[in-house]
């Protein structure tokens, strides 16, 4: 028999360690001098977002987060890498001399928006008397009115990726 709290005990975990992975891979983002491992960082922590959402049991969500930002990282890898013809390797110049400005100036963000946000939420609750939301009423409710637009922007998304391509392989 499985317990209630030994469910929540295993999520926790698995919450620890997708975090954990999430963190190392942002900290990878904006330390790391290569474009294209930046990039593939931030794709880890996207999947990583979206294995939260799947922990939530929000898998509509966590398949949108997969399509639309995984896939737009993997646009901007396109357009970054490939139009603008940017250095593989590692480049010195990249490195802001002002980190001795920006760290306190950035820690004192986060100390605010952390007050901000503690102060602004400390009494909400959550509804509890709502009926569950499935996800094909989502999907209705999104893709429905939206449909004609969707598959409008997925084509010219297609082109500009096909003229990336196009334009990066005339040497």
């Amino acid at each position: 028999m499985v317990l209630a709290s030994d469910v929540l005990v295993a999520q926790n975990i698995g919450f620890a360690i997708i975090a954990g992975v999430m963190v190392l891979g942002g900290i990878n983002v904006v330390t790391s001098k290569n474009v294209v491992r930046a990039a593939l960082s931030l794709v880890l922590v996207m999947a990583g977002a979206a294995a939260q959402y799947i922990l939530l049991a929000a898998e509509f969500v966590a398949v949108t987060q997969v399509l639309v930002y995984i896939g737009a990282v993997m646009v901007l890898i396109l357009f970054g890498v490939m139009l603008t013809r940017a250095k593989l390797g590692k480049d010195i110049e990249l490195n802001n001399k002002n980190i001795a400005v920006a760290a306190p100036v950035a820690l004192l963000l986060l100390g605010v928006m952390v007050y901000v946000l503690a102060k602004g939420f400390s009494d909400t609750k959550l509804p509890t008397d709502t009926p569950p939301v499935s996800n094909q009423s989502i999907s209705d409710l999104i893709f429905k009115p939206y449909l004609l637009p969707f598959w409008a922007l997925s084509f010219v998304l297609l082109a500009a990726v096909i003229g990336a391509i196009v334009l990066a392989r005339k040497d």
